[in-house]
């Protein structure tokens, strides 16, 4: 291998370029002079550049004694980017410090704000009183154990968040070269094999809802209650919404009848309208003289209306075993059985998106007049009083 191509010379009147040095060191001259040294090389297949400083700052015989480390790393079929990397982070960084760095990275990127939160949160209770002060490299299985066995049965599903960010940091420390080996916190192939599954015989409790052939009668008992949280309840009802779209509801997002509720209070991160029924908007123009900008305010100006208001209503009216939430579940039952409405209409008034891409092609779209229909009706049905009668009658809403 022919090595020191490059003379001092043409070092001294370099020109826009590469020059070869031989051993894959090669020394790249852009446009004002400017040069740097790098170290080309094939691995697994793949081409790979590595910097390994500029000129003249790094000289020739620097580069070449850099660029044969490299060559040796490439012998002991190591990369050298990696090896460098390694080098570099000698000084690891504790568990803490390494979930600090891996939030912040991944901040951007969450939809909002109340997601760092939980992390941050959960961290701080389970996690970091045991690991907190561990350098990420000296993290075992035995101190994973010590911060799960405590909380996996009692608290499970809190216990599989934690364990998931715990793995999270760890695998984003290995990548960055703070740690080595094998995840302690894996579960596949791993914890799975020392620590209990999930009872999957369980059922998934949902969030009970009112049968819907009860919803006129619940409202007319409903709209005799007092207060801003009822009619912060009545709203939710019939705008089909969660309790966070409608206790953060601004003012300002109200126009021409449409509810424009921005991606950062969606559970899904993408802006939602709703059409408002007549009835919804007379609840509007029921609502106090406020100079708060939310539409339901909390009992200070710049507060909006704590989330636990709708739910007392309901304790109020002795009806503790239906939620807010489940009020969701009634419209979707109430739209499936007692209206025409594409599947895809229904889910769209309740911002959901579809998982099947052929149907959510094809409901691509707004769909404002087909949605503000299907939610006149259910205002109808909602505040309409049941006539009594053994027959329950049959409303179906037409689309066409």
């Amino acid at each position: 291998m022919v090595t020191g191509k490059i003379s001092a010379s043409r070092l001294r009147n370099l020109k826009p370029g590469k020059l070869g040095d031989g051993g894959g060191l090669w020394l790249l001259v852009k446009e004002g002079g400017s040069a740097s040294w790098v170290f080309r090389y094939t691995l697994n297949g793949g081409e790979h550049s590595m910097g390994l400083g500029a000129y003249p700052d790094i000289d020739a015989a620097q580069a070449r004694e850099r660029a044969k480390r490299c060559r040796l790393s490439l012998k002991d079929g190591q990369n050298p980017m990696h090896e460098r990397a390694k080098e570099r982070t000698k000084a690891t960084i504790t568990f803490m410090e390494a979930a600090e760095k891996f939030i912040e990275a991944k901040r951007p990127g969450w939809k909002n704000a109340k997601h760092a939160a939980q992390w941050e949160s959960t961290l701080k209770e389970y996690a970091y009183p045991v690991l907190g002060s561990l350098p990420v490299d000296a993290i075992t299985e035995e101190h994973v154990l010590r911060v799960l066995t405590p909380i996996w049965v009692l608290k499970h599903e809190t216990a599989t968040r934690v364990r998931q960010r715990i793995e999270s940091v760890l695998n984003w420390s290995t990548v960055l070269h703070y740690r080595t080996g094998q995840n302690p916190v894996q579960w596949r192939g791993h914890l799975e094999k020392i620590m209990a599954e999930k009872d999957r015989s369980k059922k998934v409790k949902n969030h009970p809802a009112l049968p819907y052939r009860e919803m006129p009668d619940f409202w007319v008992k409903l709209a005799k209650q007092p207060g801003i949280g009822a009619l912060a309840l009545r709203f939710a009802i019939l705008c089909a919404s969660r309790t966070g779209e409608i206790i953060g509801a601004l003012k300002s997002e109200i126009t021409d009848g449409v509810w424009e509720i921005p991606g950062e209070r969606m559970k899904a991160g993408k802006p939602h309208r709703v059409q408002l029924s007549e009835q919804a908007a007379e609840i509007l123009a029921k609502l106090p003289e406020s100079a708060s900008p939310f539409l339901f305010p909390g009992s200070r100006r710049d507060q909006p209306l704590s989330n636990a208001s709708m739910s007392a209503v309901l304790k109020r009216m002795k009806r503790v075993n239906i939620t807010v939430h489940g009020f969701r579940a009634t419209f979707k039952t109430w739209a499936e059985e007692q209206s025409t409405a594409p599947r895809g209409v229904i889910e769209s008034s309740l911002a959901h998106t579809l998982k099947d891409k052929v149907e959510a092609a094809y409901f691509h779209g707004d769909l404002s007049e087909k949605r503000a229909l299907l939610m006149q009706s259910w205002a109808n049905y909602c505040t309409t009083p049941r006539v009594k009668s053994d027959v329950i009658p049959i409303r179906k809403v037409i689309m066409k």
